[in-house]
């Protein structure tokens, strides 16, 4: 029996584990096509750089195509000219129009890093730490027009530490979702529709969701941002006159911590920050030259 031919849509180093894990498995599946965004100017200089998921693609000698939009009328003639069995999304950053969607001969599967239908849209990683949520995981959906609508395939759950960060979170589910992946795309499917009265939406985020205020928000509220939104788009707070970055924190006495009372009466424990310019610093590196914020 031949091998699945796949389609794969993704970008980020989310995605890496997921088109790894479908290369390991030769005798089942089979990637065809590799579609990623365009390379992007990245850094200080603006230096064009290619995104993670096409590095890996050539790494590995697998056709990319970088379409400035994915349903353009030259990608789907792509498509339907590779013939494939499943498109596959992970993190790829473009909406699928309903006539791409319909080109595959199985159908088309996303892989999502939260259990839908909670955390619906672009953050779901950061949104899961920043509600506090107690637990998270990763799900395999069938692709509908409306965002992550589609029925769901398989789910596998994770406690949430209530330390936990969007770095080592985004990873963990990155590996998880991979095997998931792939199990899922070598059984038959069993799709089961999303109950609508659960879903919550999460939106892109920008820069001002890292501006915090001591004076106007809970040390738990500024920690749970520190956690979520580190290194992007990262969290700023106004001390000594200048929005200085906040790097970590903790809600508990540490060595070297900065002490910053909050609205609600706690103290924020700054264990690391970063001045405009400057290198990253203890926060009682930063408090001997500073009056206290």
């Amino acid at each position: 029996m031949s091998p699945l031919s796949i389609a794969f849509c993704g970008t980020p180093e989310f995605a890496i584990p997921s088109l790894n894990a479908l290369l390991e498995r030769p005798q089942e599946l089979a990637v065809r096509l590799v579609i990623t965004q365009l390379d992007q100017p990245v850094g200080r200089k603006q230096l064009l750089t290619p995104p993670p998921v096409k590095v890996f693609a050539e790494a590995h000698r697998l056709p990319c195509i970088q379409p400035e939009n994915i349903n353009d009328e030259a990608t789907s003639y792509k498509l339907q000219a590779t013939s494939f069995d499943i498109l596959v999304t992970v993190a790829y950053g473009q909406i699928l129009s309903p006539a791409l969607l319909a080109l595959p001969r199985i159908g088309a599967v996303n892989l999502h890093p939260s259990l839908l239908p909670r955390w619906r849209g672009a953050s779901p990683i950061q949104h899961a730490i920043l509600a506090g949520d107690s637990e998270t995981g990763v799900t395999v959906q069938m692709m509908a027009e409306a965002l992550d609508a589609g029925p769901v395939l398989a789910q596998e759950r994770m406690m949430l530490s209530s330390e936990e960060t969007f770095e080592r979170l985004s990873q963990t589910l990155a590996d998880m979702g991979a095997k998931l992946l792939t199990d899922t795309l070598t059984k038959p499917f069993s799709p089961i529709p999303q109950d609508e009265t659960k879903a919550t939406l999460c939106r892109k985020l920008s820069r001002r969701d890292g501006e915090v205020n001591p004076s106007e928000m809970t040390a738990e509220e500024i920690h749970r941002r520190v956690r979520a939104l580190t290194p992007w788009p990262g969290v700023t707070a106004p001390f000594g006159g200048e929005r200085v970055k906040i790097l970590r924190t903790a809600l508990v006495a540490e060595p070297e911590a900065l002490e910053v009372p909050c609205k609600d009466g706690r103290t924020l424990f700054v264990l690391s920050l970063q001045p405009q310019g400057r290198k990253p610093m203890s926060g009682k590196a930063w408090l001997r030259g500073h009056a206290k914020p």
